[in-house]
């Protein structure tokens, strides 16, 4: 059985899904020279296979609804995203305020206001590790439960 070509192992990668353009480089890198690599994520780029645009679109369009905008920054960041690429994407697919998807993800976990300060640091912590703003972290913790939601 033969091994499979750079551009073969492009298509299965992109097959399963969307990857960055530093995602696709790096899982390919072991497997021929950078400048083979760079041939092959440039035509697969040209076919429309790869795009970082779209790929960002769909990250966020997939996490938006569990993270907080610091937490997509930095995950997208890590997968070699550009900056600005990230801002538009955060832009153009989070429908709802910040406020409304941390509000959303803490009364999902946490189903009672915190009754004491232990609690209140637990839930300022998930809420953090969510990528949720410190400031707005506090506003959420600091307002009255809503029963009807």
């Amino acid at each position: 059985m033969t091994e499979p070509s750079l551009r073969e192992r492009a298509l299965r990668h992109l097959a399963r899904r969307d990857h960055s353009r530093a995602e696709l480089a790096k899982k390919l890198a072991a497997h021929g020279s950078a400048e083979e690599v760079e041939a092959v994520i440039e035509r697969m780029g040209e076919l429309g296979l790869q795009s970082d645009a779209r790929f960002a679109q769909a990250f966020v369009r997939g996490k938006s609804a569990r993270f907080g905008a610091g937490r997509l920054r930095s995950e997208m960041a890590r997968r070699g995203l550009d900056r600005d690429l990230i801002d538009e994407a955060i832009a153009s697919e989070c429908g709802e305020s910040e406020v409304e998807r941390a509000r959303s993800v803490l009364r999902s976990r946490f189903p009672a206001p915190p009754a004491d300060a232990r609690e209140w640091a637990r839930q300022a912590r998930f809420l953090q590790t969510r990528g949720f703003a410190p400031d707005l972290i506090r506003k959420l913790l600091k307002e009255p439960y809503d029963e009807s939601a």
